[in-house]
């Protein structure tokens, strides 16, 4: 039998229709199969979560069939309180699939704490700018009898005096004493 015979023989197309009613009924249970399982078309709306409290924003999250995954937290914002929500990914108003992760920031108790630079004997430019390159603000400027003009001789903060190497929280207001280029 040659090869065109046999692909025009009555055997050879009923094995071909089978084969493609197969893959059809096959291809339908498959897809009703991943619809179901998927939950398709099933979704939850996520909540604004900003500025709620990490208790608040669990029970909101478990209320809407959500989990709720804490990321780290580096960057305070005064505008919040401590401990609340700060940013939420997906943003809120999302449609998401039930149990889906949102990853929430939350904002820290304070501003983190930065070593306070030696810049005793330095300008007081390149102190005010180690300073503020830092985010310590600059507060009172007292100048002293000291033959070094604008020289810092010592740095405050809140009255008290502080040394190299002591920890401030970030924005922290630094007075420095400078001398003022006149002979003690």
């Amino acid at each position: 039998m040659s090869i065109i015979k046999f692909l025009l023989s009555k055997v050879f197309l009923k094995q071909i229709i089978l084969a493609v009613v197969a893959i059809v009924v096959l291809s339908f249970i498959a897809l009703k199969w991943l619809n179901m399982s998927t939950n398709h078309g099933d979704f939850e709306t996520v909540p604004n979560l900003t500025g709620k409290s990490i208790n608040l924003a669990e029970v909101e999250l478990k209320d809407n069939n959500l989990v709720m995954q804490i990321q780290d937290s580096a960057n305070y914002n005064p505008d919040y309180p401590k401990f609340s929500v700060i940013d939420q990914d997906p943003k809120p108003g999302a449609k998401v699939k039930e149990n889906r992760k949102i990853y929430l920031t939350l904002n820290p108790s304070g501003y983190r704490q930065i070593l306070v630079p030696n810049l005793e004997d330095k300008t007081f430019r390149l102190a005010k700018s180690t300073l503020e390159a830092l985010e310590f603000k600059i507060g009172t400027l007292t100048y002293v009898d000291n033959i070094g003009k604008d020289i810092v001789l010592g740095l405050k903060h809140k009255g008290s005096p502080i040394n190299p190497g002591d920890k401030l929280p970030k924005t922290a207001v630094i007075d420095l004493v400078l001398g003022n280029g006149k002979r003690p």
